[in-house]
């Protein structure tokens, strides 16, 4: 998870996607293509001093890039629908994710629905103004902050309840073999995991194994 300190965010290495540039475009089209939106966009980051490491077309070629810059930040620059360079890039931030906002003319509430149920932290809709760019990227910074704690939060939450029926079931394996009480089980179960240097959802799960193995 990116977490920053206000003084040091505009240190954060950003990628543009562009999906207004063609990898096979002339270079003069591409720069006749360039909208009000897209300039904003440009004039805000360098304004506010953001590290832009590259301005990436939405190819065939864009997660492979991603992957290389490792970015900490992806900005989507769309004229309209971005579903699919949306979905290349956040295939490639699943293992790694990152704040992902979308700059676009789609104002389609669906489409809306469809970015934020994909991971992006801000979905920006026309009306781009430069000025607007890094209280923009600084909420979408703090959003994708809150979603990643509440997941780690969850992750933890989830595998201490695995680990706590890991050991519930290797408790009952004991108190049937040896006829004991819970609180005997438990016990030994703890003995036994600190002789080891064990933690004692380890120690459980390989008590587990071999009884499944000896059926």
């Amino acid at each position: 998870m990116i977490s920053r300190n206000q003084a040091d965010i505009r240190s954060l290495r950003i990628v543009v996607v562009n999906t207004l540039l063609a990898s096979d475009a002339d270079p003069d089209d591409q720069a006749l293509q360039q909208d009000e939106r897209a300039r904003a966009l440009r004039i805000g980051l360098l304004e506010a001093g953001y590290n832009i490491v590259a301005v990436l077309p939405a190819d065939l070629h864009l997660a492979d890039r991603v992957v290389q810059l490792q970015p900490d930040m992806v900005i989507i620059d769309a004229e309209s629908d971005a579903r699919d360079v949306l979905e290349h890039v956040v295939i490639v931030t699943r293992e790694a994710p990152r704040p992902i906002v979308l700059f676009t003319e789609d104002q389609a509430q669906s489409s809306m629905e469809a970015a934020m149920a994909a991971g992006v932290s801000a979905y920006i809709v026309s009306g781009l103004q430069a000025e607007r760019v890094k209280p923009v990227l600084d909420v979408a910074l703090a959003r994708f902050n809150a979603d990643q704690k509440l997941r780690n939060e969850l992750s933890d939450t989830k595998l201490k309840l695995a680990e706590r029926k890991t050991v519930e079931r290797a408790k009952g394996l004991l108190m049937e073999r040896h006829r004991i009480s819970e609180d005997e089980a438990y016990g030994r179960l703890r003995r036994m995991a600190m002789d080891r240097n064990l933690k004692l959802s380890e120690l459980a799960q390989r008590m587990i194994d071999i009884a499944d193995l000896l059926g």
